[in-house]
């Protein structure tokens, strides 16, 4: 179900075993990092950006801090060797964040905890050194909840706990390359880059609370875009506004394309 994602057949064995990613690999430290925001773009009609691209390229941001505590670990235990992971590499961030005590995984097969929800990344430094172990998986406190599901205007969500990759508008939006099929046409909630509907609709992130990362602050002039400015955006304006930002990740042409397909009428 990952569509054209074709990395995703890759290194298999790699995803199963860090030993072969990180030379004499013994621990994994899980790590996660809050972006919830109650920022919201000005015009309710413009096509929405995902809450966790109004910012910085979290790729950047999360890497650095990693570089920074792998030294810390250095300077206070002595020589550590070891490699960081941003959603670089194959490795199951959830299965370790889950192993790791960081939440469990949902319904909609985003990690959730009872205390912070689910607006937050996931990262790990994969170490040379034994650890005293957390191990506690978190139990799954979905329940009867089935919010993601019925929210999901793509029907993405096929059952609980299975995402069909290929139906989710993050994927049709940011991961496919080639034109969005025209059965998804009407049904994208006005989604331009990414989705946050199964994790707004959910009631564990009541419990979110608002981010202290600065370079998680949206650009000054990305919230205030509106519908037409969007629509008819220049390559010096999407250059400028998200000059920094994971939504580079689509391109100029991969932003136009999903804001023209959803001007498509049914």
């Amino acid at each position: 179900m990952h569509g054209e994602m074709q990395y995703m057949e890759n290194h298999f064995d790699k995803r199963l075993d860090p030993r072969l990613l990180v030379d004499s690999a013994k621990s994994v430290i899980s790590l996660g990092l809050n972006y919830y925001t109650d920022n919201i773009q000005a015009d309710p009609s413009a096509p929405k950006i995902s809450k966790y691209a109004y910012g910085m390229d979290y790729h950047t941001v999360i890497k650095n801090k990693l570089k920074k505590l792998l030294q810390f670990i250095n300077d206070r235990i002595g020589e550590v060797g070891g490699r960081a992971f941003v959603d670089s590499a194959p490795v199951l961030d959830k299965a370790w964040a889950k192993k790791a005590g960081l939440g469990w995984v949902g319904k909609n097969a985003n990690l959730i905890n009872q205390k912070a929800g689910s607006f937050f990344f996931l990262a790990e430094l994969i170490v040379d050194m034994e650890l005293e172990y957390d191990i506690e998986p978190t139990a799954d406190h979905c329940g009867t909840c089935t919010r993601c599901i019925d929210a999901c205007p793509t029907d993405a969500i096929v059952g609980p706990y299975v995402v069909d990759g290929s139906k989710c508008i993050s994927y049709l939006t940011i991961e496919l390359k080639n034109e969005i099929p025209q059965e998804f046409k009407g049904k994208m909630d006005n989604w331009a880059f990414g989705c946050d509907i199964c994790q707004d609709v959910c009631p564990w992130n009541r419990f979110s609370v608002i981010h202290n990362e600065p370079a998680f602050e949206p650009h000054p002039e990305l919230l205030n875009l509106n519908s037409e400015e969007l629509q008819e955006i220049t390559t010096d304006v999407f250059q400028k506004v998200f000059k920094n930002s994971a939504v580079k990740r689509t391109k100029f042409e991969g932003l136009k394309r999903n804001i023209s397909f959803l001007k498509i009428k049914d």
